[in-house]
């Protein structure tokens, strides 16, 4: 921080080097290097440091914590396959391709879910305004089996533990190039939660879920929001759809708390997906979150990381943004990476690193208000989604 900057909003960061046994094995896109390189990175920046931040290490969720998402058998059979990977449960998700069972995996997996429960804590406590754990985001977990690198959900326990510590109004927002499955299916019909998900359209893309259509339960009807986008829709186009729903829909909620999920595999260097953004893009939408709970929840916001597969060059700049802003003072997108971080790059892992913090994208997206242009695989979208759900809020899909 500046010599001459004023503190900014108290803020909790959960880590230390024991969430790097979350570890599906070097082959696998899930590679805990991105968690080591983004704490790196921003201790360089003097983030930890920063007299408005604690950081904290991360407890393991208790079963019993678990159990308020996850059902019992399932906790159990990760406990199974945790003490014995090479006896897999690919009914319930555990040893397949995408969650290759490791020993150790039932801990490694509840260190990253109690890391989100602290957030939680520290913010109905006060001790924190904002709380981040950017090795948490594993928004595709269910209830009842491990998904997509997802092995217990810590986006929708912190949810859950709000919730039952006396938050009335939750949001969820996800802006994962993958759409957030399991928390909306958690939260489906809890009209206390509302979820929005932004990502690449399950035409396409895992886990094929996220339409416009999929709008919440019978007893939560428009408590679900998604905004299924085609693949290459860009920085401009990306923005333009994020401004035209989720600030009308924010406001109208009303959160208490604002729980986001910041995947950073929307990049356009990332091998996973095709929707082609930039540093520059997720910064923005960082920034419009934070702006988003200033507004209507207090300031009261915890941040997840989530997907992010370029471990090397995308993560560690997307979420050492992340953790710049929510500690309140941004880093520049032409401020240059450290030398120190760039020579552990190489040392470490043999990788030659990106010269700034940003990708010099021309941030510019047209307002919704200009107009709906039907010819527009975007705005297609956009429209799907308001149509469904502004009616539920009393908004018009046209106007508002």
């Amino acid at each position: 921080m500046s010599a001459n900057a004023h503190p900014g909003p108290p803020t909790q960061i959960v880590w230390d080097e024991s969430m790097l046994a979350y570890n599906f094995g070097t082959d696998h896109p899930m590679n805990p290097a991105r968690l080591d390189l983004t704490a790196r990175l921003a201790g360089e920046f003097g983030l930890f440091d920063r007299p408005n931040v604690a950081v904290v290490p991360p407890r393991t969720a208790t079963d019993a914590e678990l159990e308020t998402v996850h059902e019992a058998g399932y906790i159990a059979a990760v406990r199974r396959v945790s003490a014995q990977p090479d006896v897999p449960d690919e009914e319930r998700g555990l040893g397949t391709e995408d969650d290759p069972a490791f020993a150790g995996m039932h801990e490694a997996s509840a260190r990253l879910a109690g890391a989100s429960l602290q957030a939680a804590e520290a913010i109905l406590a006060g001790t924190a305004l904002h709380a981040v754990n950017f090795g948490g985001g594993l928004h595709h977990a269910a209830r009842d089996r491990a998904s997509g690198f997802c092995i217990y959900n810590d986006c929708a326990l912190a949810v859950r533990h709000l919730l039952d510590h006396g938050v009335e109004r939750v949001l969820y927002l996800d802006v994962d190039a993958h759409h957030g499955d399991g928390t909306q299916n958690i939260f489906w019909d809890d009209p206390r939660v509302l979820t929005i998900s932004l990502h690449e359209t399950g035409r396409y893309l895992f886990p094929g879920t996220g339409y416009a259509d999929e709008t919440g339960g019978p007893g939560a009807p428009g408590s679900a929001v998604n905004v299924a986008l085609p693949p290459y829709t860009g920085d401009a186009a990306w923005m333009r759809a994020f401004h035209a729903v989720v600030p009308q829909i924010t406001r109208a909620f009303k959160p208490e708390v604002i729980v986001s999920q910041h995947g950073c595999d929307g990049h356009a260097r990332d091998m996973l997906t095709s929707l082609r953004l930039s540093v520059d893009a997720q910064r923005q939408m960082m920034l419009d979150v934070a702006g988003l709970a200033r507004e209507v929840a207090g300031g009261r916001w915890l941040a997840t990381g989530g997907g992010g597969y370029d471990v090397y060059n995308v993560v560690p700049r997307s979420w050492t943004h992340l953790l710049a802003i929510a500690s309140g003072e941004p880093i520049p997108l032409t401020a240059r990476v450290p030398a120190a971080w760039l020579r552990y790059l190489r040392e470490r892992y043999g990788q030659d690193g990106p010269p700034g913090m940003g990708d010099g994208a021309e941030l510019w997206w047209r307002s919704w208000e200009v107009g709906y242009d039907p010819n527009d695989g975007v705005d297609r979208a956009v429209m799907a989604t308001r149509k469904a759900v502004f009616p539920h809020y009393g908004l018009d899909p046209w106007f508002d």
